[in-house]
C-alpha cells in the first residue's frame, strides 16, 4: 500500500512544479519554495524526488514522449493527409488545455537540462518536427494540400498552437472543443471564403 501513495505524492509534486516553474521559471523556483506548495519540509520531498533537474527531466520528456508517440499513431492511421494534420493540432490544443503548465515548461524551460539529457529532447524535438512535416510534405505530394513551402506551413501551425498557454482559460466565451474546431479552420481552411460562382 506504501508504493500508490508515493507514487500519488510524486505525482502532485511534478504537477505543482509544473505550475511554479511556468509562473516563476526554472531558475526562479526553489525547491523551498516547491516544499511550501506542496506542504512538505524540502528534505521529505527527496524521498519521491532526486532533485530539481530530474522534476524538469521528467516533465519535458514525458510532454515529448506524448507528442512523439501520438505522432506514431496517426501517421499509422489510414486517414488522409489534412485529417492526420487535423488529428495533430487537436493535439497540442488538448495538451495545452489539460496540461497547460507542463507543456509551458516543455516549451520554454528545456535549455535548463543537463546535458545529455538536454540534447536528446532537442534530437526529440527534431524528430517532431521531422515527422510532422513529412506528413505536410506527402499531404502536398497527393494533392491534398495546397502547394506551400513546407517549413513555413510547420512552423506556422506550431507557432499557432504554442500561444494557447498564453491566453486561453475556461470561462473566456470559449469552450476548449470551439478552441480547437476554429483554430483547425483557421489553419487548415483559412479565413477567405470562397466566391461564389456566377
Amino acid at each position: 500500500m506504501v508504493k500508490p501513495k508515493k507514487s500519488g505524492k510524486r505525482e502532485l509534486i511534478l504537477a505543482e512544479a509544473a505550475k511554479l516553474f511556468k509562473d516563476r521559471g526554472y531558475s526562479g523556483t526553489s525547491m523551498r519554495d516547491l516544499a511550501g506548495q506542496v506542504g512538505m519540509e524540502a528534505a521529505s520531498m527527496y524521498n519521491h524526488i532526486k532533485s530539481k533537474d530530474e522534476l524538469l527531466d521528467t516533465i519535458c520528456f514525458r510532454i515529448s514522449d506524448t507528442y512523439i508517440s501520438q505522432l506514431a499513431e496517426i501517421e499509422a492511421t489510414p486517414s488522409g493527409y489534412a485529417d492526420k494534420l487535423r488529428a495533430l493540432v487537436r493535439l497540442h490544443i488538448r495538451l495545452m488545455v489539460e496540461d497547460g503548465a507542463a507543456v509551458s515548461v516543455a516549451n520554454h524551460d528545456w535549455k535548463y537540462l543537463p546535458e545529455p539529457r538536454l540534447g536528446e529532447f532537442k534530437q526529440a524535438r527534431k524528430a517532431y518536427e521531422r515527422g510532422f512535416a513529412a506528413l505536410i510534405e506527402a499531404g502536398i505530394a497527393a494533392g491534398e494540400l495546397r502547394p506551400v513551402n513546407v517549413s513555413v506551413a510547420l512552423f506556422t501551425m506550431l507557432s499557432a498552437v504554442r500561444w494557447v498557454e498564453l491566453w486561453y482559460r475556461p470561462g473566456r466565451g470559449i469552450s476548449a472543443e470551439e478552441l480547437e474546431s476554429n483554430i483547425i479552420t483557421v489553419l487548415l481552411g483559412g479565413l477567405e471564403q470562397p466566391m461564389p460562382q456566377p
